[in-house]
């Protein structure tokens, strides 16, 4: 524990340093999100407001927190992944920016829990989460704090799901933003963040050539396109599995080779699963695979590969390198694993980076501003942010980008508004 002002729980206080140079280098790129904390400086929407981020603990969430701090929010901020903390970012947090933050990397199941319930001691008005573990345990074990929760913000389709299940049995006790269901958020940061990041994870756990090995997609969503498209872009064969029939028909039209996981299996050299399921590669599936086989997690819980199980078939796990296990079967093939499981893009590489999280966290804000102003009109269900604040992030994003477009003659406008022909 490190000794502050106030409580926390992160690894080594004297990374601080290091945390703030990654902090400043990540808002450089991300100029949407400063402008919201411009305004938030001025107006201070959460004046008075608890809030508990149980997010990924990275460069671009610290951007995320300082912003909602500018606003005037009490923050603190717990991992939501035991694997993906950057340490000197959560040192840097509380050192120089006086919040509260439970997270290190590697830290232990129980560990992991314990934060979460730190975010549960705060009280918090408003949440922002990645995954619904922490508004999950706020329904199971705390409604009455639940009573108290203004709304919360979700990053993941995990979550979502998890959200959406909860409104369906009618016990969703507050309302919540899905972030995920945002333009701005899931057609840039799930297909350009994951895919390219997810890529990156991978490279820097084993280092191995992508060009000419057969890389098995599981799922077609936008995080599972962008894997796609950017193991094909680096010459990978690439093989996708689904149970849509139109995302799998989606695929098919864009050259991939589409097929069930079981035949799958067989003919993979690197599988990739982004679906936000249970046991997507199963036992069986693993026990198929060809010797050498690489097996990558980019969805959000470490069930998706079913590497639990995987032990009772296993004569030997050996740590090949820092995000990479080796488990030697009892069939005499050994499956490489990386991560334990877990997210590989920011358990074995640094997650998305700062220039599309910009976008993203851009919609966090807003919806936190959105539940804020909008306290007591809302019903306790899942909602999607208005299309003109996508609108206005996208327009600030090419702003930033320097890239200007066309805009509508009078004529044109009034063309598209009527069913008359001139």
């Amino acid at each position: 524990m490190v000794m502050t002002e106030f409580k926390c729980d992160i690894k080594d206080i004297n990374l601080a340093e290091q945390g703030e140079n990654q902090i400043q280098w990540a808002l450089k790129d991300m100029p949407v999100l400063k402008q919201i904390q411009k305004r938030f400086e001025v107006e201070k929407p959460f004046k008075g407001l608890k809030l508990a981020a149980c997010s990924h603990v990275t460069k671009e969430t610290a951007a995320l927190c300082l912003t909602m701090q500018s606003g005037g929010a009490d923050t603190i901020l717990v991992a939501s992944n035991p694997l993906s903390t950057q340490d000197d970012v959560a040192a840097a947090l509380v050192k120089y920016h006086n919040i509260p933050v439970f997270a290190m990397a590697g830290e232990t199941v129980e560990q992991y829990k314990a934060h979460i319930n730190e975010a549960i001691k705060f009280q918090p008005d408003l949440i922002i989460e990645d995954g619904c573990d922490l508004v999950s345990a706020i329904h199971v074990d705390y409604p009455e704090l639940a009573e108290k929760v203004t709304g919360s913000t979700e990053e993941t389709t995990t979550g979502i799901i998890r959200l959406q299940a909860m409104e369906k049995e009618g016990k969703l006790k507050f309302p919540a933003v899905g972030v995920n269901t945002s333009l701005t958020k899931h057609l840039y940061d799930n297909r350009y963040g994951t895919g390219q990041s997810t890529i990156d994870g991978i490279l820097r756990a084993a280092n191995i050539l992508i060009a000419g090995k057969t890389v098995v997609i599981s799922g077609y969503g936008w995080c599972g396109k962008g894997c796609a498209m950017r193991a094909k872009a680096m010459g990978a064969n690439v093989i996708v599995c689904e149970v849509d029939p139109l995302k799998a028909l989606e695929a098919a039209m864009e050259g991939y080779r589409v097929m069930p996981i079981a035949d799958a299996a067989k003919e993979g050299d690197i599988f990739i699963t982004v679906t936000g399921d249970k046991h997507v590669v199963d036992v069986p599936h693993l026990l198929t695979m060809k010797d050498g086989a690489f097996v990558a997690n980019a969805g959000h819980f470490d069930w998706e590969v079913n590497v639990g199980d995987l032990r009772a078939y296993t004569t030997e796990i050996k740590q090949i390198r820092p995000s990479l296990e080796e488990y030697k079967l009892n069939n005499g093939k050994s499956i490489y694993v990386f991560a334990e499981g877990r997210l590989v893009n920011l358990s074995a590489a640094e997650g998305h980076p700062a220039s599309v999280m910009d976008m993203s966290f851009a919609n966090q804000a807003l919806g936190m501003e959105f539940l804020v102003k909008n306290k007591g009109k809302l019903e306790n269900k899942l909602y999607t942010l208005p299309h003109e604040v996508d609108i206005k992030i996208a327009e600030l994003k090419l702003q930033a980008m320097g890239i200007k477009i066309d805009t509508l003659t009078e004529e044109q406008e009034k063309y598209l508004h009527s069913w008359k022909i001139d």
